[in-house]
């Protein structure tokens, strides 16, 4: 029986590619940047599709990216590979001092607070919104700044919901050519309302245990389901969807809701 493949077997394919293929041998980190991105996207793709096969072949991917970079800084001279693995087995220690040292558990936002000089010290730039919104309150919950449960967020939604009402009663939207809102100081305005609306929301779902890019990305799956089974339903009539008219979309929605029951969540109101 053939032995098991090993890292270190992928680390000396790694060196090999490295040393005879002129495309492995051109590779840098900033050109290697777009690949992982994409790796990652495509692994969390297999992910939300819960797909074990593909999952092991992004896994893979996103592990060739790590080796590549690896051995690229260990030609280099910056660290050897097998640094990258002292980092993890160091931080990893270092996040579980009750189980690694005697010591006693802590938030690992709480340890990981006293060595930063600002809140968004590390906090890639180029993160999405939510995800963002999600770290930065982690963040400050590591210094104490937070709701002690869900009760204090859910509230700060109806307050910042009650605000973003008040904004649209005192300056209602106005529309220019094509219903195209005009944006001007008063648009500014509502963005900035809304947009605390949304952190307040963010807020709830972490206090929550739910992770809220994941949970809008389940509600755009949902509505995506339920939309398309719109859209069939009228191409089986020979309509357009584009023809009928809101109330007749309407009538439409309700019926594929009925027919996804519990796989979709409505646009216009739930």
């Amino acid at each position: 029986m053939q032995d098991k493949t090993t890292l270190e077997d992928a680390l000396a394919l790694m060196r090999d590619l490295r040393a005879r293929c002129e495309w492995d041998a051109a590779q840098t980190h900033a050109s290697l940047r777009p690949y992982l991105l994409e790796e990652a996207h495509e692994l969390d793709d297999a992910l939300r599709a819960a797909a074990d096969d593909q999952i092991r072949e992004e896994l893979a991917d996103v592990l060739l990216q790590v080796l590549f970079h690896s051995i690229i800084a260990e030609e280099r001279g910056a660290f050897a590979a097998n640094d990258v693995a002292a980092a993890l087995v160091t931080k990893m220690r270092a996040r579980h001092p009750h189980l690694y040292g005697g010591g006693e558990r802590a938030s690992w936002e709480h340890m990981k607070a006293t060595k930063r000089a600002s809140i968004v010290d590390g906090l890639p730039v180029d993160l999405p919104a939510l995800h963002r919104a999600h770290r930065l309150q982690d963040r400050a919950a590591g210094v104490g700044f937070d709701w002690p449960d869900v009760e204090g967020p859910s509230q700060k939604v109806d307050e910042e919901l009650a605000e973003v009402r008040e904004q649209l009663r005192e300056n209602p939207v106005t529309t220019g050519p094509g219903g195209i809102p005009v944006l001007d100081e008063r648009h500014l305005a509502l963005e900035e309302e809304l947009g605390d609306l949304l952190f307040a929301c963010v807020n709830m779902c972490r206090k929550a245990g739910v992770h809220a890019s994941l949970a809008l990305d389940r509600a755009n799956a949902k509505f995506a389901r339920r939309f398309q089974m719109m859209e069939e339903m009228a191409e089986a009539r020979g309509q357009r969807l584009a023809d009928l008219g809101l109330e007749r979309l309407d009538e439409l929605w309700e019926q594929a809701k009925r027919q996804g029951r519990g796989s979709g969540a409505k646009g216009r109101g739930g």
